[in-house]
């Protein structure tokens, strides 16, 4: 039997070792970068042989895509959330503490850091995160359209997709932030953040 029939024959056990191969991943990741864990590092922490491991990611590269693949799913089921509420712009509104201290957290932005860093010189790593990004910004956009509407703002295209790039810039800007400034006051930043995306969002 291969590797292959092994994990249809139970995908509840393969579920849990690729599982277990992403967190060990993720944490030599956020220790030593991309390049700097190798897969035996990642297979002693996951305490599967390297071979193993090959069972489930043939190499870095598809470890790494799947965090972008967990990632985009996460950021979907966010936007389905706040798409489902009476009015997703002030749900996103109400939502900004919570995802100022999030970004703020090293156990957040360390791995999309080094993501990052490695779609800047990987093809293959940037056209994934490329197109999970272009697949976030639809959905959305989506909500900004309905919020918009909804409250008789403006909804013309153009719009839309610079509040949105903007918004989109302001969180993904805290995790820089948090890395050159570890002492940042999240408390002191909230009342200006927020009345940023208010803005945003309802000007």
């Amino acid at each position: 039997m291969t590797a292959t029939d092994k994990r249809r024959s139970d995908p509840e056990r393969a579920a849990t070792r690729r599982r277990q191969v992403l967190e060990a991943a993720a944490a030599c990741f956020r220790r030593s970068g991309f390049h700097g864990a190798s897969m035996s590092d990642i297979s002693k922490t996951a305490g599967m042989s390297a071979g193993h491991i090959y069972n489930y990611f043939n190499s870095k590269d598809e470890i790494i895509i799947a965090f972008v693949e967990e990632d985009m799913e996460r950021v979907s089921t966010m936007i389905r959330d706040l798409a489902s509420r009476p009015d997703p712009l002030q749900a996103l509104l109400e939502e900004v503490p919570l995802r100022v201290r999030e970004n703020l957290d090293p156990n957040h932005w360390l791995l999309p850091l080094e993501i990052y860093a490695e779609a800047s010189r990987n093809p293959r790593i940037a056209t994934v995160a490329q197109e999970a990004d272009a697949r976030a910004r639809k959905e959305f956009r989506a909500i900004l359209h309905k919020g918009r509407a909804l409250h008789g703002l403006l909804v013309d295209d153009r719009d839309i997709d610079g509040r949105m790039e903007a918004i989109i810039s302001l969180f993904q800007g805290l995790q820089l932030r948090a890395l050159q400034n570890p002492d940042l006051d999240a408390d002191s930043l909230l009342p200006p953040f927020q009345a940023a995306c208010r803005t945003l969002l309802f000007s």
